[in-house]
């Protein structure tokens, strides 16, 4: 474990020079700050108010917001090193190739998913003595879970990334490419489908939940709105068929999954390419 420990000190102490931390805790709190603003108002979105809706609105922005920083923390981490010569410095000393990547994974993991939690249990804490407002336990606890478990599923894509491509430019083209697709074009994609050929409910729902990001939103709306009726007639045949348990497991397991298998295969790709 000594190797593991002292790559993590290292990747550690390069996140707190290159200011990850403190550029990931302060999007986190930018975007905290502007909902607290704007939603602790007697005003009524989904049927409720107060810190639920401040909570659920944000973790709606999070979802699109969490896989672009996991992929540009990770997808570029072993390149960068080969790069500058410091993979190979590393590897001429007593450290493993297993442990150099978990240490590496975890830290800008941890790095990401830790201020998250900090800020979402602050900013309920600070509502609560600030304002009053009750505290969506339920909700706070379910939200951060989904929104750790999407982290590592991009968290796990962009180190395959990074381990699969070695040019710097086309490693930044493909996590862009790979956060569109997964935030931006699949409900595009989805509808056209839809339109073309008619697709049923089945179907839409199954294509929609390979998506990490759609797994994630779908959870978290389920958690907030159990009947889905914001979805319209999908909502509600959404929610009687499987219920808000099943797209909270959905949500949960989906991404942790994909975030393993991607990594694991990352892992192997590292551990049999070239270090240099």
């Amino acid at each position: 474990m000594s190797d593991l420990i002292a790559v993590a000190r290292l990747d550690l102490a390069e996140l707190r020079r290159s200011r990850w931390l403190a550029v990931s805790l302060g999007i986190y709190a930018v975007l905290a700050g502007i909902f607290v603003l704007v939603g602790l108002r007697e005003s009524s979105v989904l049927g409720f108010t107060g810190m639920g809706r401040v909570l659920f609105s944000l973790c709606h922005v999070l979802v699109l917001v969490l896989p672009l920083l996991a992929l540009l923390v990770t997808g570029q981490v072993i390149g960068r090193a080969r790069e500058d010569g410091a993979l190979e410095f590393l590897f001429s000393q007593p450290v493993r190739r297993r442990s150099y990547f978990v240490a590496i994974t975890g830290v800008r993991y941890l790095a990401l998913a830790l201020p998250l939690c900090a800020v979402l249990f602050g900013l309920a804490l600070f509502a609560r003595v600030a304002w009053g407002q009750a505290i969506p336990w339920d909700f706070l606890w379910r939200s951060s879970a989904v929104t750790a478990a999407l982290l590592w599923a991009f968290s796990g894509l962009g180190m395959l990334v990074s381990a699969g491509v070695r040019s710097q430019a086309r490693a930044l083209t493909y996590l862009i490419l790979l956060w569109a697709a997964a935030v931006a074009l699949l409900d595009f994609a989805l509808i056209g489908l839809m339109l073309q050929w008619r697709l049923n409910p089945q179907t839409v729902l199954l294509l929609a939940s390979l998506n990490p990001v759609q797994a994630a939103r779908l959870a978290l709306l389920s958690s907030a709105q159990p009947d889905l009726a914001t979805l319209g007639p999908v909502g509600f045949w959404i929610a009687h068929r499987f219920g808000a348990g099943a797209l909270l497991a959905l949500g949960l397991l989906w991404p942790a999954i994909f975030g393993t298998v991607t990594w694991a295969w990352a892992l192997r790709i590292f551990r049999r390419g070239d270090v240099v």
